[in-house]
């Protein structure tokens, strides 16, 4: 992803330098490649370097695709598979997120208590006491910073309201009652912080690492109703026994 970026943030420069800006609505689409592969630059030297990026970029496009695939394909077969397939009810968790924060997380029984792997992951206040003043100030950013941008990025999601889509009603199916009832519990609440923060005029980046901290308690609520079978790698969702 950061290679793809950095050669759409080539190209763009390209462009900006000729002076030349894409009028449409949604860049990147099918319609923005279109017009790009129309394009006649001033000199025939730039255009030699703009169909290299555009090539370029293609080539990385599909390059993540193959990624993709063999990560879905392989994901089946790991130990913690039904951990990442749960946490795909929650909305903002798709099998990017998910199998990249259970990943960088392992297995999240180790956290006895959810305000542990906040603070694992870097997402709590930092403090500042002397005396009897306590300053509350950024996050810490401490521990795992791959899951913590991972959990920073599904919480976007959170900014629109509260909706079981056809692609979240897929990855819903086959998981039991009271997974599907905590992913939609979460959608009710952190939807609504969202909209009550914001309306306090609450910083948008503040607004969005809240949202994160408390995806990652309820990613930990998920996980403990997931039983995982040591022996068979093949293994079942169930709950963990009362």
């Amino acid at each position: 992803m950061k290679d793809l970026k950095e050669a759409k943030y080539q190209l763009k420069a390209l462009l900006l330098r000729n002076n030349i800006r894409y009028e449409g609505t949604a860049s990147w689409s099918k319609k923005h490649l279109r017009w790009l592969t129309e394009l006649i630059l001033p000199h025939p030297a730039q255009q030699i370097v703009l169909q290299e990026q555009l090539q370029t970029i293609e080539e990385r496009i599909r390059r993540l695709e193959r990624l993709d695939n063999e990560l879905t394909h392989h994901v089946h077969q790991w130990r913690y598979y039904p951990v990442v397939k749960a946490v795909q009810a929650m909305r903002g968790v798709r099998l990017l997120v998910a199998v990249g924060v259970v990943a960088e997380l392992g297995d999240l029984h180790r956290f006895d208590h959810p305000r542990k792997l906040m603070s694992y992951l870097g997402l709590v206040p930092s403090e500042q006491s002397s005396g009897g003043k306590r300053h509350l100030g950024a996050i810490t950013k401490a521990g795992n910073g791959r899951a913590r941008r991972l959990l920073i990025e599904g919480a976007h999601s959170y900014r629109y309201p509260a909706n079981v889509s056809t692609e979240l009603q897929l990855r819903q199916e086959g998981l039991p009652k009271d997974i599907v009832d905590i992913a939609w519990k979460v959608q009710l609440r952190l939807c609504k912080r969202y909209q009550r923060m914001s309306k306090k005029g609450k910083h948008y980046n503040l607004i969005i690492t809240a949202i994160a901290r408390e995806m990652a308690a309820y990613i930990w609520a998920i996980a403990k109703e997931v039983v995982l079978t040591p022996v068979n790698p093949k293994l079942r969702l169930s709950r963990v026994p009362a």
